[in-house]
């Protein structure tokens, strides 16, 4: 007889849970509150989907989830971002691979991955069902079933949750998750924004609105102790309320207990350069431009709208002839490109976050089968677990990996 799987969320993780629950035996019910299965991968990436990242090592792949990631061993030693691309290739999605390993559809279309998802799920025998989960139904030590919104009982020998955190709540995110593992006996570590963009106190932030700034390389300082949390190398944007891009969505992943002025980036605008080689530079910039005012000698050098600001922080004289600036002036102008400082006043709101930190603890979680040790026969699966990842696909291959885990061992 059919060992009966129910799948709560028809997510990235949900659905690849139900796909092998089914290709492994079992009768599967995916519940979906949304209209549509995957509504949250449509807009990952923006709207290209990154799926996965081409990264080889196990170890190495681990170290890119600062959360918990030991947690994953398992998970992901069985089910790898190869075996990921080499699933969505036999479900007729051709892949292509870009900067930094990330793995985007060849179409650019996020749709496609989703459509791919619910493929691999329904084609495989899932069943769906439209409502929303309001609670679990216990007896005794172990799970059996649910309870829908519109009073519907569904009866099953083992539970999968994989109903994502609380970031994007538009796409069904809300949390309902956490409650289900409460109810269970489960703790919840608090959920946090993350991969997330950040507020700052500089008001120069909101003057450089919309710029971008590539090749650039950060350091985030807790000022606390004054040591250096994280560091790298690549793409960031400024906001109106602080900055965003890739860089500084890795960067939140790190700042914990998250204070007013707590953390500091310190941006290098010309890290390929050393102080002396900047200062060369700008020394060669200054010898062409001998005739010009400081604030227009700096255009080859500096994006425009960030003259006026680097200017600013100087403290030199806008129209002072570069011929008659100092050697300590220069140095001055050589420090403020190679360390230019922000302070982090907060996270924007969790809405607006790409991924949740926290979730159910992994402590409660049987890493070998994602299978909860406080009651028999419910399993947790994607971004509900306290796990979470740097972006560049990682987060999403921890939703396959964890999906894939629970559906098999739910199926057994």
């Amino acid at each position: 007889m059919k060992r009966k799987v129910i799948v709560i969320g028809g997510g990235a993780s949900g659905l690849i849970a139900a796909g092998f629950a089914c290709i492994n035996g079992a009768d599967v019910t995916v519940i979906e509150r949304n209209e549509k299965t995957a509504r949250k991968v449509m807009i990952t990436g923006k709207g290209r989907c990154n799926v996965t990242n081409n990264c080889t090592l196990l170890n190495e792949l681990i170290s890119y989830v600062p959360t918990n990631g030991r947690f994953l061993f398992s998970a992901f030693s069985q089910f790898m971002p190869a075996d990921t691309m080499e699933l969505f290739e036999q479900l007729g999605v051709e892949l292509k691979v870009e900067r930094g390993n990330r793995v985007f559809p060849l179409s650019d279309s996020a749709k496609d991955i989703a459509d791919a998802l619910s493929r691999f799920a329904f084609t495989n025998g899932a069943r769906l069902v439209r409502g929303r989960v309001t609670e679990l139904i216990i007896n005794s030590e172990a799970v059996c079933g649910v309870k829908l919104e519109n009073g519907q009982e569904l009866f099953a020998d083992k539970i999968i949750v994989a109903t994502g955190g609380k970031s994007y709540p538009l796409t069904g995110s809300t949390g309902d998750g956490y409650d289900f593992a409460r109810q269970a006996g489960h703790t919840v570590v608090e959920p946090k924004p993350s991969l997330v963009p950040l507020e700052c106190h500089e008001g120069f932030c909101t003057d450089l609105m919309g710029l971008s700034l590539r090749n650039v390389s950060i350091s985030v300082i807790n000022s606390e102790n004054y040591r250096e949390i994280y560091n790298d190398f690549g793409e960031m944007l400024f906001t109106h309320f602080g900055v965003s891009g890739p860089l500084i969505l890795s960067a939140s992943c790190h700042m914990k207990d998250m204070l007013p002025k707590k953390y500091e980036i310190h941006i290098d605008l010309k890290p390929a350069l050393s102080h002396e080689q900047l200062d060369k530079r700008i020394q060669r910039d200054f010898l062409e431009f001998s005739n010009k005012n400081f604030i227009n000698a700096l255009d080859s050098l500096l994006p425009k709208k960030l003259v006026p600001v680097v200017v600013k922080l100087t403290g030199i004289k806008p129209s002072l002839k570069t011929n008659q600036i100092t050697r300590e002036q220069r140095g001055t102008l050589v420090n403020s490109l190679k360390d230019l400082k922000l302070t982090v006043k907060g996270f924007r709101p969790i809405d607006e976050a790409i991924i949740t930190s926290g979730g159910v603890s992994v402590k409660e979680i049987d890493p070998k089968t994602m299978e909860s040790k406080k009651i028999s026969g419910l399993y947790f699966a994607g971004e509900v677990i306290d796990v979470d990842a740097y972006t560049g696909g990682y987060n999403l291959q921890i939703a396959f990996s964890t999906g894939r885990l629970a559906g098999i061992c739910a199926a057994e």
